[in-house]
C-alpha cells in the first residue's frame, strides 16, 4: 500500500549505461509502479557524472510512483552499472555515499542477462552505445568484449558512429569514394567542410558518435555500398560473439540494446534463429539481484 515503510516493501532497480541511467520502483512482486530516466551513468567516462544520474533517474521514478512518505533512504537498490568490470570503478562506486537504504553494485551485462532470463542462468549481446557478450551459467559469469570505445566495442552505436565519421573525413581528402554517409552524416552535425566536422566531433565521448548510428543504418537499407560494408562488419562480430558465447552453452541467448532493431537482420542466420526475445528489461534484472542478494545475507 503507499505510504507503507516496510523497508522490503519497495526496490529500485537501476541500469545506468553510457548514454542514459533508468531507474525503476517496483513493489515486492515486481510490479512497476514508477519509473524516471536521467543522463550517463558509467564512471569510467565521470564519477561524478555517474551519480549524479543515479540520484536523478531515482528521484525521478520516486516522483513518478507518487508513493507517499516513501524516501529513497527507505529503499534497497540494484545497482548495475557500466564501466564497473573494472576493479577500480566497482571499488570506487562501492565507497560511495549513496542515498539508498541498501545499494547492491553489479555491472550492466549481469542485471542485463538475469532480466532478459527472469533470473536464470542464459547469455545476452549487448548492442547499445557500446557492445559485449556475457553468459551466466551454473554460477559462472563469463564475458567478452566490453573493452571500451573507441579501443573496443565493436559493433556498437558508438563503433558505427566513429565508423561513418572516419569514412567521411578520408573521403572529403580524396582517399576513398564519396558516400550517401557523406550527406547525412553533415547534415546531422550541421557542418559543410572537414575542418569544421573535425572542430565538432573532436574529443566527444561514446554517446555523441552512437548518435551517428542510425544514419548508416538508413544508408546501408537504402543499398549504399560503403554503409552496407560497415553494418556487414560490425554484424560479423556480434555474430562471432554470439558464437563464442554459445560454447558456454546458455539455455538461451538475447540480444538487447538501442540498435537491436537495426543489427538484427544483418546477423547471420544460424545466429538469428537462436535468438530469444528477452523476457524482462535490465532494470527488473538489477531488482532480482538485489533480492538475491538480500537472500544470500
Amino acid at each position: 500500500m503507499p505510504g507503507s515503510r516496510d523497508n522490503n516493501k519497495f526496490f529500485l532497480g537501476i541500469d545506468g549505461g553510457g548514454s542514459k541511467c533508468k531507474a525503476i520502483i517496483v513493489d515486492s512482486d515486481n510490479n512497476i509502479l514508477g519509473s524516471g530516466i536521467s543522463g550517463p551513468a558509467n564512471p569510467l567516462h565521470g564519477f561524478e557524472q555517474a551519480i549524479n544520474s543515479i540520484t536523478e533517474s531515482a528521484q525521478l521514478a520516486l516522483k513518478d510512483a507518487a508513493l507517499a512518505n516513501v524516501k529513497l533512504a527507505d529503499m534497497v537498490a540494484g545497482v548495475g552499472l557500466a564501466g564497473v568490470n573494472l576493479p577500480a570503478l566497482f571499488e570506487q562506486m562501492s565507497e560511495w555515499q549513496h542515498p539508498f537504504k541498501q545499494m547492491f553494485l553489479a555491472t550492466d551485462l549481469l542485471i542485463a542477462c538475469l532480466g532478459a532470463h527472469q533470473g536464470k542462468d542464459g547469455a545476452v549481446m549487448i548492442t547499445g552505445t557500446g557492445s559485449c557478450g556475457f553468459s551466466y551459467v551454473n554460477g559462472h559469469p563469463y564475458t567478452l568484449g566490453g573493452h571500451g570505445f573507441p579501443h573496443g566495442d565493436k559493433g556498437s552505436g558508438a563503433w558505427f558512429g566513429f565508423q561513418a565519421a572516419n569514412h567521411v573525413l578520408m573521403s572529403l581528402d580524396g582517399l576513398k569514394e564519396s558516400s550517401c554517409i557523406n550527406e547525412k552524416l553533415m547534415s546531422l552535425l550541421g557542418v559543410n567542410d572537414g575542418l569544421t566536422m573535425v572542430e565538432t566531433i573532436a574529443g566527444k565521448p561514446a554517446a555523441f558518435y552512437a548518435k551517428m548510428a542510425n544514419l548508416v543504418f538508413d544508408a546501408a537499407e537504402e543499398g549504399d555500398e560503403v554503409a552496407k560494408a560497415i553494418v556487414r562488419e560490425g554484424a560479423g562480430y556480434i555474430s562471432g560473439v554470439a558464437r563464442q558465447l554459445e560454447k558456454q552453452q546458455p539455455p538461451r541467448i538475447s540480444l538487447i540494446g538501442g540498435l537491436t532493431p537495426r543489427i538484427t537482420p544483418w546477423l547471420d542466420q544460424d545466429v538469428r534463429e537462436q535468438l530469444q526475445a528477452p523476457l524482462c528489461p535490465p532494470e527488473i534484472g538489477a531488482v532480482i539481484f538485489a533480492k538475491q542478494q538480500l537472500t544470500l545475507l
